[in-house]
């Protein structure tokens, strides 16, 4: 391993992991480039003002004290920061495999197996056509919790339909014994209805419950036209749903015995949750989602709640219009457990439950897109009490996070980058 320079980082905030690492992306998938770097200094987050110095978009005012802008933090332990693969297509999802190789979706249609050590391995093509515009494609993946028997696959994606528009569809497989491609593939479920006014917000993050069953995202799909449906049971969109591994809703839903409901809807009112997570330390189901101008949430997602979008939120339209009535409190609607104004723009989460980074240990990370760094979380039950931003001067739009097998942390970009955070 090649390492380029030491750095003891006392900065102010929390924007900490500046140092790039500097490599040139080439025809080699393997890219063993490395910073050293200790943050150093005193974590204690009573001392550090919070890592966001931009001003708000919008006068509105948290609900409770520390629900957004909360004390900055700095890690202390020295971490080593890689790039390990630089040659990836636009990668959206990273999943672990039991041998600790990863599986890796590419926006355009296509998966990928790579070595621990970032070295591709395998790809997977001939699956189903995506609508790879906008904000589609091949979107997220994960395996099936009995893999090492059945090799099971599951995966979404934005689908054209023929009667017009896309939607988010969900199919699963089993992997070939070559890991060339998947067999007997199955559209299981279909995020109703389609829309035909533009390729955003399909939301599509998975994660399995500890019955075997799914809990997947879907987002309200943006336009003015469609957006309401977040808040429509017998719509599919702006919510999560529950499915059982054929697709059918798991029994006993908090919706289904409401007239019009959809029974595998298991909570609402969401706008684009691109991030969802089990958190193994109060086995709660974690999201996070985009809001327009400010309002990017975290939420703790529960049976039955509805969270609000689009009457109550914590940003404005684009326009800088109000959105709605211009609203952030109703009866009936959660509050975000935090929110970000302006935004982080994030896309995939994951809680590090490794001893690797003891520090680390019950954090939740976000990979942010247009804030172009990846976002640390310390948590006191459902309240946050410090915030880091990391690896925030490599210039990468982070799409998505795993903890791998060895405890470090794993990160893709848009860029088609591949990184590893460890301790060194």
């Amino acid at each position: 391993m090649k390492i380029l320079n030491r750095l003891t980082l006392a900065m102010l905030m929390a924007s900490t992991l500046a140092a790039a690492c500097k490599n040139t992306p080439g025809n080699d998938s393997n890219s063993d480039t490395s910073t050293v770097i200790g943050t150093g200094g005193n974590a204690d987050t009573a001392t550090l003002p919070p890592v966001e110095t931009k001003a708000p978009n919008s006068d509105y005012k948290p609900a409770f004290a520390g629900q957004t802008r909360a004390p900055g933090m700095r890690t202390k332990t020295p971490l080593i920061v890689t790039i390990i693969n630089s040659s990836l297509n636009a990668p959206w999802a990273i999943c672990n495999l039991p041998d600790g190789r990863f599986l890796i979706t590419q926006k355009a249609g296509s998966m990928v197996i790579l070595t621990s050590a970032g070295v591709k391995d395998k790809e997977i093509t001939g699956l189903p056509a995506v609508v790879n515009a906008g904000q589609g494609g091949l979107l997220d993946v994960n395996i099936d919790p009995q893999f090492s028997s059945n090799r099971m696959v599951y995966w979404d994606y934005a689908e054209q339909q023929s009667t017009g528009g896309s939607l988010l569809a969900v199919a699963k497989g089993k992997l070939s014994a070559d890991e060339t491609k998947i067999e007997n593939i199955q559209v299981i479920y279909r995020a109703q209805p389609a829309y035909s006014g533009g390729n955003l917000q399909y939301g599509s993050r998975m994660v399995f419950d500890q019955q075997g069953n799914l809990f997947i995202t879907t987002g309200e799909r943006s336009g003015d036209d469609i957006r309401m449906k977040a808040q429509d049971l017998s719509a599919g969109i702006g919510k999560v749903i529950h499915i059982t591994k054929d697709g059918a809703a798991v029994p006993n839903g908090p919706f289904a015995n409401t007239a019009n409901a959809l029974p595998e809807v298991y909570a609402l009112g969401l706008r684009s949750p691109e991030g969802l997570a089990w958190n193994p330390v109060s086995n709660e189901l974690w999201e996070a989602e985009f809001g327009p101008r400010g309002g990017d949430e975290i939420n703790v997602i529960e049976p039955g709640k509805n969270y609000g979008w689009p009457v109550i939120t914590y940003g404005i339209e684009y326009s800088g219009a109000k959105v709605g009535d211009g609203i952030q409190q109703k009866a009936g609607m959660e509050q975000p457990l935090y929110y970000w104004d302006p935004v982080i723009s994030p896309s995939g989460i994951a809680f590090y439950n490794s001893d690797v980074i003891s520090e680390w240990k019950g954090n939740l990370f976000l990979a942010c897109l247009s804030s172009q760094h990846i976002c640390r979380i310390a948590l006191n039950g459902h309240k946050v009490i410090g915030e880091e931003r990391l690896l925030a001067s490599e210039g990468q739009r982070f799409r998505a996070l795993a903890q791998g097998k060895d405890g470090a942390l794993y990160a893709v970009t848009d860029g088609g980058r591949l990184y590893r955070i460890t301790k060194k």
